[in-house]
């Protein structure tokens, strides 16, 4: 009779941590890819291509860089766009090539959105937590038009 009683809630369980584990952010397919490569290899890269790099300097610890991870880069849209002019990169900047680019790239803030051409210059620099329309509108001032 326990049995009978205990086989349910466990199935139950097991449909519910499947669910909830499966969607996790089912937007984040539809968002900015970003680049896992090194500095080095994504710098060659946008020169080889004439595309700028878009890096957004995180900390792990910093909330409006969660946000925007969570909210802004997420949004089909903003992956759009993202993804055909721009390679895509997340640097930790307290982490591995972090505290190497934070020298190079001076961070007054967390987050800091840069663009960054190929030979390593910056072309145009954004501080802190924006929207969607906002980061696209941003993006949109250094390609200089739309899709």
């Amino acid at each position: 009779m326990k049995k009978a009683i205990w086989l349910p809630f466990a199935l139950l369980l097991l449909v519910a941590s499947t669910t909830w584990a499966g969607n996790k952010n089912p937007k984040a397919d539809e968002g900015i890819r970003f680049n896992s490569a090194s500095w080095a290899e994504v710098l060659k890269k946008a020169k080889a291509e004439n595309r700028l790099i878009f890096l957004d300097a995180y900390a792990s610890w910093c909330g409006p860089c969660k946000m925007l991870q969570k909210n802004v880069f997420t949004q089909k849209e903003v992956g759009d766009y993202f993804n055909k002019k721009f390679i895509n990169v997340k640097i930790d900047m307290e982490r591995g090539e972090g505290p190497m680019l934070a020298q190079r790239y001076p961070l007054e803030a967390y987050p800091t959105l840069f663009f960054i051409n190929g030979n390593g210059k910056v072309v145009k620099k954004a501080i802190g937590y924006m929207s969607p329309d906002e980061l696209l509108n941003v993006a949109k001032s250094v390609t200089g038009k739309g899709l």
